[in-house]
């Protein structure tokens, strides 16, 4: 299900306790905010509970600021971490590709007709073949060029890039280049990496070639965030579709594309809506 355009998001985690549900209703009934989705987790493993609230204010002059520090000293009480979106937020995005289009090319589509909201300040490639695709959007390219001898100097150009367009997620398109544990680490929980995830997995070039030898009858794709073991990174959304024998190496690919295209852009707008919560180095996504 998508948000409404008018409503505003409260995300919230604590330790489960009694009593969780009702400080987050009672203070949106209080404060008269109408709540038109809510959606909670408890996680009796983990002893963690999570949730999240669309509401939309039924007062007027309704602040923003105002609400989280009337609300902060209930959330104490609990342990509580909570975060407070309003409807017009645009998240601030840096996109890192390669040479494949289709993600890139998926994404911009969705950021122009406007149904993911996001705030695109730079297109960034190892390659200068999608210049075109993203000068088109009006968008900025770089090209920061790679070799084994050439890396940590490439990818401080690149940290420089999303630390000055003060870049809030940063999308891995396709980008076809292993980041550094340093460059995990600091862009831990807000950078969202796709990557096909194959029954069985096939590593290494060409995948879906090699899924086509070994006859497989799933093809899909993984959307997580990135960290230190390589696209091994907590999971946000997967995708997968039936193949049979009468799909060439050709079919499959296609298949791959699309169902990559569509993963990425629904973990990128479960992300963007707040719906995706990271604990103990695992997802909880609400209202899915």
């Amino acid at each position: 299900m998508s948000r409404m355009a008018d409503t505003w998001i409260l995300a919230a985690q604590c330790p489960s306790r009694l009593g969780t549900v009702d400080v987050v209703t009672r203070f949106l009934k209080e404060q008269r905010c109408y709540i038109t989705e809510l959606n909670s987790f408890d996680d009796r493993l983990g002893g963690r509970f999570f949730i999240r609230a669309e509401f939309r204010p039924e007062v007027e002059g309704f602040r923003g600021e105002a609400f989280q520090e009337a609300f902060a000293s209930r959330a104490a009480e609990f342990d509580m971490d909570f975060e407070l979106t309003p409807p017009e937020k645009r998240t601030r995005a840096v996109i890192l590709v390669s040479k494949a289009d289709h993600c890139l090319n998926d994404l911009l589509y969705r950021y122009r007709i406007g149904q993911l909201p996001l705030d695109i300040r730079a297109v960034v490639s190892n390659h200068p073949d999608l210049e075109p695709l993203a000068k088109w959007h009006g968008l900025p390219y770089y090209h920061c060029p790679i070799t084994p001898e050439t890396k940590p100097q490439q990818e401080a150009q690149v940290r420089n890039i999303i630390e000055e367009t003060e870049a809030e997620l940063v999308v891995l398109a396709r980008y076809m280049q292993v980041l550094s544990p340093a460059m995990c680490e600091l862009l831990a929980g807000r950078a969202i990496n796709i990557h096909h995830s194959l029954l069985p997995g096939f590593k290494g070039a060409r995948p879906y070639h090699q899924a086509y030898e070994k006859g497989v009858k799933l093809v899909g794709a993984t959307a997580h965030y990135i960290n230190t073991d390589l696209d091994e990174g907590p999971i946000i959304a997967q995708g997968v579709e039936p193949v049979d024998h009468a799909h060439y190496p050709e079919d499959i690919v296609a298949k791959g594309r699309d169902i990559e295209c569509l993963t990425l852009a629904r973990a990128i707008n479960y992300h963007l809506e707040r719906r995706v919560f990271l604990h103990a180095g695992r997802t909880v996504v609400l209202g899915n």
